[in-house]
């Protein structure tokens, strides 16, 4: 878990908390960043969020943490993938990057952008086996993220030489990479208010499997420029 504060494209501060749940820790340490920066939390101006995939715990508390600052002040918010604040984490590179968490049940959550500052998507979010993912890529790649510790070996042998590997703690996302893109979306009027703040789980959970009998959301709504 971690909160940063920019002011603009620059980073000010940021605070991590690398122990004890979210629910807990989430607050007190946006309230440690606003102290040290001496910034008051009507001074804000815009709130930007990774909205997953990942834990849904820990995407509830800080969607609806989130949400409870953004109703109070009625700043804008701007959503931003969890895949895309990875991708960026990963810096500049001439590889195609391909962040990864894991998704349980030896599948990965994943996509793919293309080289360069812009980072174009060419693969679309998702729920990839290995072999299934392996047949959408092709090297020279840069496996980002926990997943690449859990089906990386498995990938790059499949694909041969030009596969490279990022695990954390390198390939590790923070609020700083959430906050770079949230910059980008809210200069673009890709944004939301707080009633339409919605988590992106990309896979059901099982009480919802079973009630509805399908495994995996919709691709979400971009928001319209606002």
């Amino acid at each position: 878990m971690s909160v940063a504060l920019l002011r603009g494209e620059d980073l000010v501060d940021e605070v991590s908390a690398s122990a004890g749940p979210a629910a807990e820790t989430l607050l007190p340490a946006v309230d440690t960043l606003l102290e040290r920066a001496g910034v008051a939390l009507g001074e804000l101006e815009a709130f930007a969020i990774s909205i997953g995939p990942g834990s849904f715990t820990s995407l509830r508390v800080g969607i609806a943490t989130v949400k409870g600052l953004a109703f109070d002040t009625g700043l804008p918010i701007a959503p931003v993938s969890t895949l895309a604040a990875l991708a960026r984490a990963a810096g500049p590179t001439d590889r195609l990057v391909v962040p990864m968490l894991d998704a349980r049940r030896g599948e990965v959550y994943a996509a793919a952008y293309a080289a360069g500052p812009r980072r174009q998507v060419v693969l679309p979010e998702g729920v990839y086996t290995p072999e299934a993912l392996c047949a959408r890529i092709r090297p020279p790649c840069l496996l980002v993220g926990e997943g690449a510790t859990i089906c990386g070996e498995v990938v790059a042998a499949a694909l041969g030489e030009g596969v490279a590997l990022l695990p954390p703690p390198e390939g590790s996302a923070s609020a700083r990479h959430v906050g770079a893109l949230g910059v980008e979306r809210l200069a673009s009027g890709r944004w939301v208010r707080a009633a339409q703040l919605v988590p992106h789980y990309l896979r059901r959970a099982e009480a919802e499997v079973q009630r509805t009998g399908e495994r995996f959301e919709p691709a979400p709504r971009p928001p319209k420029p606002m």
